[in-house]
């Protein structure tokens, strides 16, 4: 039996090499390590797959994120609304650029943010939402958006965990992930759904004006080599890595049927454990399992963590502590206690090994052993 892996991107480069190969060595060849004809290339096949006007690329999930608040003007204490139960980078911008992140509650089903708690949050200086589409599905979108035109606000999605994922509307409509809101943006960090051998971002908007603002900012704040209209940052995605994506894209769909497989046999092995919730599928969206992440209700997380461990199980959890708990996000808006399904989260969730290139040996040795420890927890 193969090593279990949380993520194994040895076989999946193995199953795709000669193509991955080919393109590095495209790359290497033509020497145009930077702006290279593959990233424009990628680029526009990716905005094709998304459905968006404009793709651009940058250097990092978290590049794209501050570029995005960046181009949209916000200025040093204007409020921008985003999840308590998400990876510190969500909230990190908004510090750096001195704007003043609230947090609020997320869906204690779907772990998304809750649309109730952003409107409840709204100031006259809120100027944003940033909807995190958390673990492989989008957050609910259409009352977000209502939200938002209401108020006036721009919505960034956080699209870094669902890329490739469909929001249904009400009236039956469809968008991918990251099209919906002012600007998309997601991360192209090797374990991503589709990743990158390296490190790489995006940005997706339908706006001609953004886009080209985007672009100014993310390359020195030039549009024009040495005429800068904007103050911009040195962020990149370079020819290398977009080589390698345009390649994965084509793989797409198939790695988000891969791990619902996965998905769906975890599903059914763990419908008769008590005291594990498996992960709640949103009637609005497809769900394309970055993380498959379960919640134990009443069980010794780190007993089972290591029992797991012993048996040659990784897990992870996906997050221990909250946003407002964190040391550098500390305010005296939010005490202990003041976000009790996010806090409540990170006390319980476990996320298990789900990837494109699981085997069905490997997968009934996780699933028979996390059920044989959840049995025997306590004992």
């Amino acid at each position: 039996m193969k090593e279990i892996r949380m993520v194994d991107l040895a076989t999946q480069y193995d199953r795709i090499k000669v193509e991955v190969d080919a393109a590095i060595a495209e790359v290497l060849t033509s020497t145009k390590f930077i702006k290279g004809p593959q990233v424009k290339s990628f680029e526009d096949n990716l905005a094709k797959y998304l459905g968006a006007k404009h793709v651009i690329g940058c250097a990092n999930g978290t590049d794209a994120l501050q570029i995005a608040m960046m181009a949209l003007g916000y200025q040093p204490g204007d409020e921008v609304i985003t999840a308590s139960f998400t990876y510190v980078a969500t909230a990190e911008v908004i510090a750096l650029l001195k704007l003043k992140p609230v947090l609020v509650e997320v869906n204690p089903e779907t772990f998304t943010i809750d649309p109730a708690a952003i409107e409840a949050a709204i100031t006259p200086n809120t100027k944003a939402i940033v909807p995190v589409h958390l673990f492989g599905q989008c957050a609910d979108m259409e009352p977000i958006m209502k939200i938002a035109a209401k108020h006036n606000l721009h919505v960034i999605e956080d699209t870094a965990q669902a890329i490739g994922a469909d929001y249904f509307f009400a009236d039956g409509a469809k968008s991918k992930a990251g099209t919906i809101g002012t600007i998309g943006t997601t991360s192209f960090f090797p374990s991503k759904n589709l990743g990158c051998y390296g490190d790489g971002g995006a940005l997706f908007t339908n706006d001609d004006t953004l886009a080209k603002k985007i672009r100014m900012i993310a390359n020195h704040g030039q549009s024009v080599q040495y005429v800068h209209d904007e103050i911009g940052v040195n962020s990149r995605l370079d020819t290398l890595q977009a080589a390698i994506l345009d390649v994965k894209l084509k793989y797409l769909d198939e790695y988000a049927q891969s791990r619902r497989k996965v998905a769906d046999y975890y599903d059914k092995a763990f419908a008769g454990l008590e005291n594990v919730t498996t992960p709640v599928r949103a009637k609005n969206s497809t769900h394309v399992f970055h993380q498959y992440t379960l919640k134990l209700n009443g069980l010794n997380r780190e007993e089972i963590r290591k029992k797991l461990e012993e048996k040659g199980i990784p897990t992870m959890v996906y997050y221990p502590i909250p946003l407002h708990e964190q040391k550098a996000y500390k305010d005296e808006r939010y005490k202990e206690g003041a976000f009790p399904i996010t806090e409540s989260l990170c006390e319980s969730v476990l996320s298990l090994p789900i990837h494109t290139e699981f085997g069905e040996e490997e997968l009934k040795y996780v699933a028979d052993n996390f059920i044989s420890v959840v049995n025997n927890s306590g004992k």
